[in-house]
């Protein structure tokens, strides 16, 4: 019923934020004398805030129109090449007309699975990621699907498809890529390298690298982990699934919607986020369009939300942060005990922040431990100071000192004599998956 309520309440505002804009437009006219008052400034600046507190946040774009390579200026394109009902993988083109690397050396760019959170909000939350990324790497995210618009027809969707997914995704970027898991995806991403390492499939990539992963949620154990634990199955179920509204193209799917989510968060740092849009109330009536502009970015991301499949949602709190099973050494995917000692060739690092509420310190670095197969010289390990879960993966912190040392990683383990086959193969495959592209004479 909250959901139907959601929606109620979305309709609703649709005719209140048309008669807001209106107002605004009358308050920025020229032809209004009192465009340039404080008085007009204000209550533009009011009508601005209430109306960023009831709309809609749809899912954002990309917007990556270019990346810089060797100090040339070169365009991005982003294009899905491998789809699913609750996925997308999609790649990022550098250049025009040619999927190749376009360096000077000849060789070609490691290529870079990101694994993105299913956990409330949409792939774009890496934006700032793929954009460190992209000067060095071929980068493919998993833009993963909102929930409530996959149809019920496509069935269910928990934990066990969830890593199969992972695999097929590492299966389509080839063997020898680098695979980046980001939060959520860390304990699906060990558990599909131990699986394809057990196997000795012929995808296994290179590298895995894990950033603020709960792989074992008993280390400092954060707010949320305690209550992830403390609480019945019975209590989540009921204060967080819902079936999706006939508005939607998954109509009576059971989800997590995103608004619930974004709800609990919002309701913890309640103070925070009033205060800043206080300071956004004074630099709309001062004037200050730059600091007013980012705030207003960063708030079109961050409630910019999804929902997630109950499936997943539910299986995820008993497996990973009740029963810790993949930490213990006892979980099952479709009835096979995942073993991370198999791991003997995938080079393994952890990425963790040093003030993470969401994912305590030693919790990602749980993996170095399961991962017993590996020597020492494969584990990388970096704690980044002073910042919070999200600036291990974004904002400039990311950039100026995570970045570099993944990358650093990264060449470590990247075979270049081996690239251009590896290449070749996925270009042709990309290639077909993209009837609109042609492909060009290959280098080398």
């Amino acid at each position: 019923m909250l959901y139907q309520l959601f929606e109620i309440n979305q309709f609703m505002a649709a005719p209140v934020r048309k008669v807001m804009s209106l107002q605004q437009d009358m308050l920025r006219s020229r032809r209004n004398p009192l465009v340039d008052t404080r008085l007009a400034r204000s209550w533009d600046a009011a009508l601005e805030i209430v109306d960023n507190t009831i709309r809609r946040y749809d899912k954002p774009a990309w917007n990556i129109g270019s990346t810089i390579i060797n100090g040339l200026r070169v365009p991005v394109e982003d294009k899905v090449v491998w789809a699913k009902p609750f996925c997308n993988l999609v790649y990022f083109q550098r250049g025009t007309g040619n999927l190749s690397s376009i360096r000077k050396s000849g060789h070609l760019d490691p290529r870079v699975l990101l694994l993105a959170p299913l956990s409330g909000h949409y792939a774009t939350l890496l934006r700032g990621t793929v954009e460190a990324l992209l000067p060095d790497c071929e980068v493919f995210v998993s833009d993963w699907v909102n929930a409530a618009d996959v149809p019920t027809s496509e069935g269910a969707f928990d934990l066990s498809d969830f890593t199969d997914y992972l695999m097929e995704m590492m299966a389509f970027v080839g063997p020898k890529c680098h695979v980046i898991a980001v939060s959520q995806p860390g304990p699906a991403a060990l558990a599909a390298v131990s699986m394809m390492s057990e196997d000795n499939d012929a995808a296994l990539p290179a590298t895995l690298t894990l950033v603020g992963s709960p792989i074992d949620s008993r280390r400092s154990p954060t707010t949320a982990n305690l209550i992830a634990e403390e609480k019945p199955l019975s209590w989540f179920r009921r204060k967080f699934v819902y079936r999706a509204p006939p508005t939607r193209r998954g109509f009576m799917r059971k989800v997590v919607p995103g608004f619930v989510q974004l709800g609990g968060v919002l309701a913890k740092t309640s103070g925070r986020h009033i205060m800043a849009h206080k300071e956004y109330f004074k630099q709309l009536v001062r004037g200050d369009s730059d600091k007013a502009d980012r705030h207003k970015q960063f708030y079109e991301e961050y409630l910019s939300v999804m929902d997630v499949p109950a499936e997943l949602f539910m299986q995820t709190a008993e497996s990973v942060f009740q029963r810790h099973e993949l930490a213990k050494g006892v979980y099952y995917h479709r009835g096979r005990l995942v073993n991370p000692g198999a791991i003997t060739q995938v080079a393994l690092m952890t990425v963790e922040g040093e003030d993470d509420d969401i994912a305590g310190i030693g919790q990602t670095q749980a993996a170095h431990e399961l991962c017993s197969g590996l020597s020492d010289a494969m584990k990388w390990d970096y704690i980044q100071p002073g910042v919070g879960h999200y600036g291990i993966f974004t904002g400039r912190r990311f950039r100026e000192e995570v970045r570099p040392r993944i990358s650093d990683f990264i060449r470590s383990y990247t075979a270049w004599g081996e690239e251009k086959p590896i290449q070749a193969e996925l270009h042709r495959r990309i290639w077909q998956s993209l009837p609109n592209l042609r492909p060009t004479k290959a280098r080398g």
